[in-house]
């Protein structure tokens, strides 16, 4: 079986993804970026990947949904909120059949940040 190449930067990253599903990734990185302008923005792991003073967020396509993974504690803090959505210690499942919750994505994002920041400042 061939193996695809590793995308070089999360522009190939999606350009690689299907189609139906090209669009929402879209949409994550836009709202990431915009939450967190002054993140670096790579590939790790094979997937998009956003630091900023530490690990911030990355995301992933797969077959029936879309990957967010944050550090922890992040999800756990904002568990009421994500009741709608498969979670996992540092990772949201998003279906790809439904609408996603950007806003929801951007707290997420902005939250992460706020913890990273305090943890630079400590140490």
């Amino acid at each position: 079986m061939k193996t695809m190449p590793k995308p070089k930067d999360v522009d190939a990253y999606i350009a690689t993804a299907p189609k139906e599903v090209r669009r929402k990734l879209k949409e994550i990185r836009t709202v990431i970026r915009k939450a967190a302008p002054d993140a670096e923005e790579r590939i790790s792991y094979g997937m998009p990947y956003y630091g900023y003073k530490g690990r911030l967020a990355y995301f992933a396509a797969f077959k029936k949904h879309i990957g967010l993974y944050v550090p922890t504690p992040v999800i756990e803090e904002h568990k009421s909120e994500l009741t709608n959505y498969e979670t996992a210690k540092a990772t949201i499942r998003f279906p790809l059949n439904k609408k996603l919750p950007l806003g929801l994505i951007k707290k997420l994002v902005k939250a992460r940040m706020k913890k990273n920041e305090a943890r630079k400042e400590i140490g």
